[in-house]
């Protein structure tokens, strides 16, 4: 298969993730602090299985049990008080992402100097998330009271997918003598922190050249470490 037919086929896959991605994303669920399934600390004690029905207007907690009873154990209200929430919440959750790389550090080959890419490329991530949210309320001026709920987390897992790099005389030791993007596989691990609506952090990878030339390719089986940022599917 010609080098820019393989290329226009792997890009053409690339558009079809990302267009059938593009309604998931606009209504991604951020992993926003809703009722569910927790774990709760209070300020200096022990970790207890709570069930939390959210309201605007307060938090009723309830036992992890397979029986939720009639009334809550306990309530917070979220209106009407500056007081400060003595609790924690955190979650473990499965994290689904759209993903892209917008650089990649490859390291130094065969006293070659190491080089940063930042052709285009997008992956596919799954990995295990921890959430952790804190309840900060406030009065202002006019004594009114306020509250929002802040969310610190991070996750780690793997990612698959497509993306382009320049073979050239630099990349192939002279081995090529034009210049041209070629179409790769990419894959390898990644750690992020999270924010409410994007994830950014560090990947460890490979690539698997799609073109004739990766057997002299300097980067054939070596690997990169790239910033990655992911937007939330699930």
């Amino acid at each position: 298969m010609r080098r820019g037919t393989v290329f226009a086929y792997a890009l053409s896959i690339c558009i079809c993730l990302l267009s059938a991605s593009c309604g998931v994303v606009e209504r991604s669920s951020r992993h926003e602090f809703q009722s569910g399934s927790y774990l709760m600390r209070a300020q200096g004690g022990a970790q207890e299985r709570v069930y939390l029905d959210l309201t605007p207007e307060q938090i009723q907690i309830y036992p992890s049990n397979r029986v939720i009873p009639a009334l809550p154990k306990l309530r917070i209200p979220l209106q009407g008080t500056d007081s400060l929430c003595p609790f924690s919440f955190s979650r473990v959750s499965l994290d689904l992402d759209i993903t892209t790389l917008p650089f990649k550090l490859r390291f130094p080959q065969n006293g070659l100097p190491a080089q940063l890419n930042t052709e285009f490329n997008g992956a596919l991530y799954a990995g295990r998330r921890y959430d952790r949210y804190y309840i900060r309320s406030s009065r202002n001026m006019l004594g009114q009271c306020a509250y929002e709920v802040v969310n610190r987390g991070f996750d780690f897992g793997v990612f698959a997918g497509i993306g382009s790099t320049t073979i050239n005389p630099f990349t192939t030791r002279g081995a090529v003598n034009d210049e041209y993007f070629a179409p790769h596989l990419q894959g390898g691990a990644a750690f992020f922190l999270e924010s409410q609506v994007a994830s950014f952090g560090l990947a460890l990878g490979w690539d698997r050249l799609l073109s004739s030339d990766r057997i002299h390719w300097i980067y054939t089986g070596k690997p990169w470490l790239g910033f990655i940022v992911g937007l939330a599917l699930n």
